[in-house]
């Protein structure tokens, strides 16, 4: 195989698939990056089995060839070569040449044709979004999937489409992000359940532009987005999703409106005096005209006041400051309307076109 690509177009296409090389894995070949230049375009690939990705990189094939090449040490020296023109090639034994201007590395590299392909999935109609909307989406709900892996299915986020709506749900057991969107176009009826991992991943490596769109095809095992020159193939999580709908109630007995900007400086200064850790409840202490806020911790104590519209009766509440701060950081409104039914149920934060909501439930501050 001889190959020959910038030094920039390389660096990124080695950006994008390492994103899915395993930090621990009992088959070497797995912490391999890919390059197959078998065909008429230079591909590059990675796969740890529950995610692969793939991304097609601008270059010149001389000669045809596949191997596969240590990801961490392909990648470190890619990334200090000289930004210009870049050469591969590869002799008996699956040894790799890399030459750029007066850089000369010579590495070991094993048998492409050993590699973990990303598997064939047929494709049927897609689900049409931009690359914009997607990375939004995860933005504003991945951080309220669980962060251990003892419940699979609040590991990930349900992608459930009805005609030309999608929502994606994402939940640890204390709260609960939705994000409701338009689709381009009528699509069939799915409901399955993304790993945060890919998603987390996407995220990072999606341009995020408003023009581009990236096509998502759903099988029965299988999710494929596909933008740009770059596809990422993920299994799905197995199971029934929670049935949220019968924890989304519409009563409220207080409803508050209130500038987002103030409300979340305000617990972000209150977080100040809390310790990593530490399970300090904010209380919210909501009057007429008035939401009173409250911390004590080992450290001190900090109350503050913000002016609010209220409807309805006042409500003495504690949350957990972070999961607050976490649904305000990504909510892009410049005020916000919060629903609160009493001390020991759930309030909500939701918008008046259904775009978002946020369900946070409370803590029972007395015994904090």
């Amino acid at each position: 195989m001889k190959i020959t690509c910038s030094q920039a177009e390389l660096v990124k296409g080695v950006n994008i698939v390492t994103k899915a090389v395993p930090t621990r894995t009992t088959m070497p070949i797995l912490q391999c990056i890919l390059i197959d230049a078998s065909a008429n375009q230079i591909k590059l690939m990675a796969n740890d089995m529950e995610i692969g990705i793939e991304t097609i990189i601008d270059g010149r094939i001389e000669e045809r060839g596949i191997i596969a090449l240590d990801a961490s040490i392909f990648s470190n020296i890619v990334k200090k070569l000289p930004d210009s023109q870049v050469v591969i090639t590869t002799g008996e034994s699956f040894q790799a040449n890399i030459s750029c201007e007066k850089a000369n590395f010579n590495i070991n590299g094993m048998d492409g044709e050993n590699f973990a392909y990303l598997p064939v999935i047929p494709r049927n109609e897609p689900v049409v979004i931009s690359e914009f909307t997607l990375k939004e989406v995860i933005r504003q709900t991945i951080f309220s999937i669980a962060d251990n892996e003892n419940n699979k299915l609040m590991a990930g986020e349900l992608f459930e489409i009805h005609g030309s709506r999608m929502r994606v749900v994402s939940l640890d057991g204390h709260r609960i992000s939705i994000r409701n969107i338009e689709l381009k176009s009528e699509c069939p009826d799915y409901k399955v359940v993304v790993p945060g991992k890919t998603l987390n991943e996407i995220s990072k490596i999606i341009p995020g532009s408003y023009e581009e769109n990236v096509m998502i095809y759903i099988t029965e095992n299988h999710i494929i987005f596909e933008f740009g020159q770059t596809t990422v193939v993920s299994r799905l999580i197995d199971g029934e999703y929670f049935k949220i709908e019968q924890m989304l109630s519409s009563d409220y007995e207080t409803k508050i409106r209130i500038s987002k900007r103030e409300l979340l400086e305000c617990i972000d200064r209150a977080t100040l005096l809390v310790n990593p850790g530490d399970k300090k409840p904010i209380i919210m202490n909501v009057t007429d005209g008035n939401m009173e806020l409250n911390i004590q911790s080992f450290i001190g104590s900090m109350n503050e006041n913000i002016a609010i519209d209220k409807e309805g009766r006042d409500i003495l509440i504690g949350f957990n400051p972070k999961f607050f701060i976490d649904a305000l950081r990504n909510i892009d409104d410049e005020e916000i309307t919060i629903y609160m039914v009493n001390p020991k149920a759930p309030c909500f934060i939701k918008d008046d076109d259904n775009k978002f909501l946020y369900l946070i439930l409370p803590v029972n501050f007395n015994a904090a």
